[in-house]
């Protein structure tokens, strides 16, 4: 039996996110989701950005249930399957992206998660196709407000390996996979949207 999963996030965060999207996101072509997770910014998105394909993946088999839920429901003509996709496997099983969005993944993954990405990301995205990132961050070491560090210690009571990244770190990283800085935009409750363009 399948079962269409809730983010409350979703609803506070699918407005602000959607309207950097309009701006980043090529007019056309496919964009690779990545941790789609209950499915629902997918459903959003691409009922907002009709002329773009919409492909949504997930690790959780629970996650890709609850996708395929969404998808039934809502009837999105341009949201395809969604499948399986490990960040840290070296073939994510995707020949080609125009480009590639990824919500609220780094902070609730180890940090070989967020290396996956960009090493992946680097193979599928063509050259000056954008990766949007969204969720937390500190800057230069620091957290942007104190509800983020009560966050970070709830992140790691979880898992040791879970934390808000640091800007810099991220930034660093992308360079190193042929990613250059384009933007940081701040979000409502602290967020930050962090766009990249592949070199």
């Amino acid at each position: 039996m399948t079962s269409k999963q809730h983010a409350p996030a979703t609803a506070r965060n699918r407005e602000p996110i959607l309207a950097v999207l309009r701006r980043f996101l090529p007019s056309s072509g496919k964009v690779l989701e990545i941790a789609s997770g209950t499915g629902e910014h997918a459903i959003y998105f691409s009922s907002h950005l009709s002329e773009l394909q919409w492909q949504p993946t997930d690790r959780s088999p629970d996650a890709r249930e609850s996708i395929a839920a969404w998808i039934q429901s809502e009837g999105c003509s341009n949201v395809l399957e969604p499948i399986a996709l490990d960040v840290t496997e070296q073939d994510w099983g995707v020949e080609k992206a125009d480009a590639i969005v990824c919500i609220n993944m780094i902070h609730i993954s180890p940090w070989a998660a967020t290396i996956g990405l960009f090493r992946g990301a680097s193979k599928v995205l063509p050259c000056q196709a954008p990766l949007y990132l969204y969720g937390p961050y500190k800057i230069e070491g620091k957290h942007t407000s104190e509800s983020n560090a009560r966050f970070e210690e709830w992140l790691h009571s979880c898992d040791p390996a879970f934390g808000v990244r640091d800007l810099g770190d991220v930034k660093k990283l992308a360079k190193q996979h042929g990613f250059q800085f384009v933007e940081l935009v701040e979000m409502p409750a602290n967020n930050f949207s962090v766009l990249f363009v592949r070199e």
